[in-house]
Protein backbone atom coordinates (compact mmCIF):
# COMPACT_ATOMS: atom_id res chain seq x y z
CA UNK A 1 0.00 0.00 0.00
CA UNK A 2 1.41 3.28 -0.77
CA UNK A 3 1.41 6.52 1.38
CA UNK A 4 -1.02 8.91 0.28
CA UNK A 5 0.95 11.53 -0.38
CA UNK A 6 0.53 14.23 -2.71
CA UNK A 7 -2.54 12.34 -4.62
CA UNK A 8 -5.54 14.27 -6.14
CA UNK A 9 -8.73 12.44 -7.09
CA UNK A 10 -11.24 13.61 -9.03
CA UNK A 11 -11.02 15.89 -11.74
CA UNK A 12 -7.68 17.68 -11.58
CA UNK A 13 -8.59 19.82 -14.32
CA UNK A 14 -10.64 22.15 -11.79
CA UNK A 15 -7.88 22.06 -9.54
CA UNK A 16 -5.72 23.55 -12.57
CA UNK A 17 -7.52 25.76 -13.19
CA UNK A 18 -8.33 27.12 -10.06
CA UNK A 19 -4.47 27.33 -9.53
CA UNK A 20 -4.51 29.74 -13.02
CA UNK A 21 -7.06 32.05 -11.34
CA UNK A 22 -5.34 32.71 -8.71
CA UNK A 23 -2.13 32.73 -9.96
CA UNK A 24 -3.23 35.70 -12.51
CA UNK A 25 -4.69 37.43 -9.40
CA UNK A 26 -2.10 37.35 -8.01
CA UNK A 27 0.62 38.32 -11.32
CA UNK A 28 -2.38 40.90 -11.46
CA UNK A 29 -1.46 42.51 -8.27
CA UNK A 30 1.64 42.00 -8.44
CA UNK A 31 2.22 44.32 -12.02
CA UNK A 32 0.15 47.01 -10.53
CA UNK A 33 2.51 46.92 -7.39
CA UNK A 34 5.35 46.75 -10.02
CA UNK A 35 4.46 49.65 -11.87
CA UNK A 36 3.99 52.00 -8.20
CA UNK A 37 7.40 50.43 -7.15
CA UNK A 38 9.23 52.07 -10.64
CA UNK A 39 6.88 54.88 -10.43
CA UNK A 40 8.14 55.67 -6.53
CA UNK A 41 11.65 55.13 -7.44
CA UNK A 42 11.68 57.46 -10.76
CA UNK A 43 10.63 60.06 -8.11
CA UNK A 44 12.77 59.58 -5.61
CA UNK A 45 15.76 59.77 -8.11
CA UNK A 46 14.44 63.12 -9.72
CA UNK A 47 14.27 64.60 -5.68
CA UNK A 48 18.26 63.39 -5.47
CA UNK A 49 17.70 59.94 -3.68
CA UNK A 50 20.28 57.51 -4.65
CA UNK A 51 18.17 54.29 -3.24
CA UNK A 52 15.39 55.31 -6.28
CA UNK A 53 17.34 52.90 -8.75
CA UNK A 54 17.16 50.04 -6.62
CA UNK A 55 13.70 50.69 -6.41
CA UNK A 56 13.04 50.42 -10.34
CA UNK A 57 15.15 47.47 -10.26
CA UNK A 58 12.78 45.73 -7.81
CA UNK A 59 9.84 47.33 -9.37
CA UNK A 60 10.60 46.06 -12.46
CA UNK A 61 11.37 42.27 -11.31
CA UNK A 62 8.15 42.55 -9.41
CA UNK A 63 6.35 43.62 -12.46
CA UNK A 64 7.71 41.17 -15.04
CA UNK A 65 7.39 37.75 -12.36
CA UNK A 66 5.30 35.86 -14.61
CA UNK A 67 7.39 36.51 -17.61
CA UNK A 68 10.90 35.71 -16.00
CA UNK A 69 9.37 32.33 -14.36
CA UNK A 70 7.77 31.36 -17.85
CA UNK A 71 11.41 32.00 -19.22
CA UNK A 72 13.25 29.72 -16.55
CA UNK A 73 11.05 27.09 -17.01
CA UNK A 74 11.57 27.08 -20.34
CA UNK A 75 15.48 27.75 -20.13
CA UNK A 76 15.22 24.83 -17.49
CA UNK A 77 12.77 22.33 -19.81
CA UNK A 78 9.98 22.38 -17.33
CA UNK A 79 7.63 24.26 -19.22
CA UNK A 80 5.06 21.64 -18.78
CA UNK A 81 5.16 22.37 -15.54
CA UNK A 82 4.37 26.10 -16.00
CA UNK A 83 0.91 27.05 -15.96
CA UNK A 84 -0.61 30.29 -17.97
CA UNK A 85 -2.52 32.69 -15.44
CA UNK A 86 -6.04 33.26 -16.37
CA UNK A 87 -8.43 36.04 -15.41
Amino acid sequence: MLPPLAQVTGNTAQLKQGFQLALGIIFMFGFIWGVIKIWTGANAISKGDPDGKAGIIAGIIIAGAAAIMGALFSIFGLSGGALTPTF
